[in-house]
């Protein structure tokens, strides 16, 4: 009752963005974990082929971050918002009718796309009208953030047990409804930097000019390599142990369901704590050292013998992941909403969508390398029977970042930007 009080206290167009994130998260979430089985399934397509189509998605998003970013700015944050819906509803209905290849690319680009052009806006228009209150509007927002992670692919389990393409359909229709929403209920909203009389390139320099802003972002993308292994690495290790059976399976969902619930029951408490006893750079600071520390149940269970079988397998299989995925989001709970209050600190409140967009550009191409590296490191580590391996550079990916930032801290680097002189007036 008090998380929804504290919602209610915000404007209406806060209040709809966070119910507009889990909406979003639901759709998603509902078809996406379920895509690559109907493509190398029912669809009968090759590995090679499944993968591009998924990696598709995922660069189109990527790498349009920042144009979705600068557009937001430029035009409004209402308009990207719902472009990204209409074409998400498109895409995701596209993907459940089609079997031709270049269409599930066409699709799966279009889903992508999607995502770069209402992640920045949503974010912008949550801190410009949250005002003082972004770092708890920010944490209210994660609440929403996982709790459609968490049902969406419960969902989609039942309606894919019907079919795919009636998960598709109903994440389309989803998209579609939320569309029609903002286009009624969702109040416009532009940045209100926008006629500066600079030109695009002009902005992007001045954004690539902003040391302190491309540190940060360096510095943190080992925070999202580091959560991202509750969906690599940690899956991975239980079914190593625990085998590709059902226990295998149910310790699995038991890892998402303790990252997702702990967030949504504790989160806005983890902000009020941390906001009331550290300044944002230190609690950042702790949120990444807190995902480091993560790691050592895995890295102190290396060193325990490996039972051949019975209750002690499956607790080791079990427990010490359970453990890192809940540390892992103790940390992401700590760290996130003073994250996304720093990104608009460092902009000087200004292009703050197109600085959001260039920040997610930077973290998307770190979480792909960072998997690839932990990748050849879990691969590494069962050629040469060395289990810790791993986790030992996860620990220390979580050091060096946590003392990234505190250096960034203790030199002032987190702190706003001077204000700049302009040579004509700001209107809004």
């Amino acid at each position: 009752m008090k998380g929804l009080a504290q919602v209610r206290s915000y404007e209406r167009s806060v209040r709809l963005l966070m119910v507009n994130q889990f909406t979003i998260n639901l759709g998603f979430y509902m078809l996406m974990p379920y895509l690559a089985t109907h493509l190398a399934g029912p669809l009968g397509l090759a590995g090679w082929l499944v993968g591009l189509i998924l990696g598709v998605r995922n660069f189109s998003q990527q790498g349009m971050f920042l144009i979705g970013g600068t557009l937001a700015d430029r035009l409004g944050y209402k308009p990207m918002i719902i472009a990204g819906l209409v074409l998400r509803t498109v895409g995701f209905a596209v993907l459940g009718l089609v079997e031709s290849v270049p269409a599930l690319l066409a699709a799966s680009a279009a889903t992508g796309l999607a995502g770069a052009l209402f992640n920045p806006a949503s974010r912008a228009y949550l801190a410009a009208d949250a005002g003082e209150r972004r770092v708890e509007a920010f944490a209210l927002f994660n609440v929403f953030y996982q709790a459609g992670i968490l049902l969406g692919p419960l969902v989609g389990m039942v309606l894919t047990g019907v079919d795919f393409r009636v998960t598709c359909l109903v994440a389309s229709g989803i998209f579609a409804v939320l569309s029609l929403v903002q286009i009624r209920a969702l109040p416009a909203r532009r940045a209100e930097d926008r006629k500066t009389g600079e030109g695009v390139l002009t902005q992007w320099r001045g954004i690539f000019a902003n040391r302190p802003f491309l540190l940060f972002s360096v510095a943190m993308v080992g925070s999202y390599v580091m959560s991202f292994q509750v969906y690599l690495a940690l899956p991975l290790e239980v079914r190593r142990l625990g085998g590709e059976g059902r226990f295998g399976t149910a310790a699995v969902a038991v890892l998402f369901a303790v990252s997702g619930l702990s967030t949504i029951l504790f989160q806005t408490k983890v902000t009020a704590w941390c906001k009331a006893r550290m300044e944002p750079g230190r609690a950042l600071v702790w949120g990444l050292l807190t995902m480091g520390v993560a790691f050592t149940p895995l890295l102190l269970a290396s060193a325990v013998p490996v039972p051949g079988g019975g209750v002690g397998r499956w607790l080791l299989a079990s427990v010490p992941p359970t453990l890192s995925a809940l540390l892992l989001a103790l940390g992401t709970m700590i760290a996130y909403p003073f994250e996304m209050d720093t990104i608009v600190r460092l902009a000087g409140d200004r292009l703050v969508a197109t600085h959001y967009g260039l920040y997610n550009t930077i973290c998307g191409v770190g979480i792909t390398l960072g998997n690839l590296l932990t990748g050849a490191a879990l691969d590494a580590a069962r050629d040469a029977g060395m289990s810790a391996l791993p986790w030992l550079a996860l620990c220390a990916l979580g050091l060096l970042c946590g003392g990234a930032l505190y250096g960034l801290h203790r030199g002032g680097r987190l702190a706003p930007p001077a204000p700049q002189s302009r040579s004509e007036p700001v209107t809004v």
